[in-house]
């Protein structure tokens, strides 16, 4: 026998070893996949809206004349009570017209008394009389109207609240309207943001919302939806939404913007993880794991999404085991080995006996 006949003869018995080979790994191993079972969760159809943050109450102190400021009662930042002293201005002017129509008022008040006694004795008519009530009366009036312009040149806060950063200088000339500081009750925050006329039936006042500030992302700022504009929009069809947050510890900020999230309809529905659901087009199914170990296609109805899990209203009963992990790998009818229980692997072939195989 040459040597090219000897190569034929090997190239046969491997061909046949091989053929041999692919027949017995003909039947291919059941695939390996994780199940669970369907159970109940928590779910609520979301609103989501972006809103900005509001003072509570904020107002900006403006000077009520043109006047050289004296004194600034405040810091940058500070926090200031209600009718405290914020700022004075110069008022010696006025300080000195009180004094000379003080002085006339009392001297009317005298005048008054005398004619008053004339009067009663006979030696003064009614007319002197009431002419004498007018002029003290206006000398009254003319101290109130004095004091009153003393009074607008002391400036105090309306409410409580912390003080912006101060931008002027005692000693400046403060035109009227000039700004002086802004005052911002931010204890409580009022919340801003637009829904869809289509979701007014969705939300009411006194409803719980939830917002979140990209400043502090892992903290919920919690309130409830205080006023619902009456008017809609007519160019955006939407509706004005006002919430308030309390904000004890001043994280939030005016001017800032929020995402906001309300909850409507709280329920508890059968759910599975959201792996487990297949989608055609506007079809949905799953796959449960039967008695016998074997993938069943079954199509499902699915709602709301929450926590990586999906709300389940038609399809499925509760406990049914459902594939989460492995799904790509199974088809309708076939039989599966179930990760973490007896078949996840194939049972060890057993030890051979003493003296068998000898």
């Amino acid at each position: 026998m040459n040597k090219r006949s000897v190569f034929i003869l090997l190239a046969l018995l491997l061909a046949g070893c091989g053929s041999g080979a692919a027949e017995k790994g003909g039947e291919r191993a059941a695939p390996l996949v994780k199940a669970a079972p369907a159970s109940p969760a928590r779910f609520a159809d979301r609103i989501e809206a972006v809103g900005t943050a509001r003072a509570n109450e904020q107002v900006t102190l403006s000077a009520p004349v043109t006047e050289r400021i004296v004194r600034l009662a405040f810091d940058d930042g500070s926090y200031v009570q209600r009718g405290q002293v914020v700022a004075v201005l110069q008022q010696a002017q006025q300080t000195a017209q009180l004094r000379e129509v003080q002085a006339r008022s009392r001297e009317a008040e005298q005048q008054l008394e005398r004619v008053e006694e004339l009067k009663g004795r006979g030696f003064a008519t009614r007319a002197d009389y009431d002419t004498q009530i007018a002029a003290a009366a206006a000398a009254r009036a003319q101290a109130q109207a004095v004091r009153a312009e003393i009074g607008e040149r002391v400036i105090r806060a309306p409410f409580a609240g912390w003080v912006s950063l101060r931008n002027i200088s005692v000693g400046a000339i403060a035109s009227q309207g000039t700004e002086i500081a802004t005052i911002s009750d931010v204890s409580t925050i009022k919340l801003d943001f637009t829904v869809p006329e289509t979701m007014l039936s969705a939300i009411r006042e006194g409803q719980p919302i939830e917002a979140r500030s990209d400043a502090y992302p892992d903290r919920p700022f919690r309130g409830r939806i205080h006023t619902i504009d009456p008017v809609v929009d007519p160019s955006t069809r939407a509706v004005t939404v006002r919430a308030r947050l309390p904000n004890p510890d001043r994280l939030l900020r005016p001017g800032m913007l929020l995402t906001v999230v309300i909850e409507n309809a709280p329920r508890m529905s059968l759910s599975v993880p959201e792996l487990a659901v297949i989608g055609e087009g506007e079809s949905r199914f799953v796959y449960v794991v039967d008695a016998q170990g074997r993938a069943q296609r079954t199509p499902v109805r699915t709602g709301a999404r929450a926590g990586g899990r999906i709300e389940i209203l038609a399809g499925l009963r509760p406990g049914q085991r459902v594939i989460t992990e492995g799904v790509v790998k199974v088809t309708h009818g076939i039989e599966v080995r179930l990760a973490g229980v007896r078949n996840a692997a194939p049972e060890p072939a057993p030890a051979p006996r003493a003296g068998e195989g000898e």
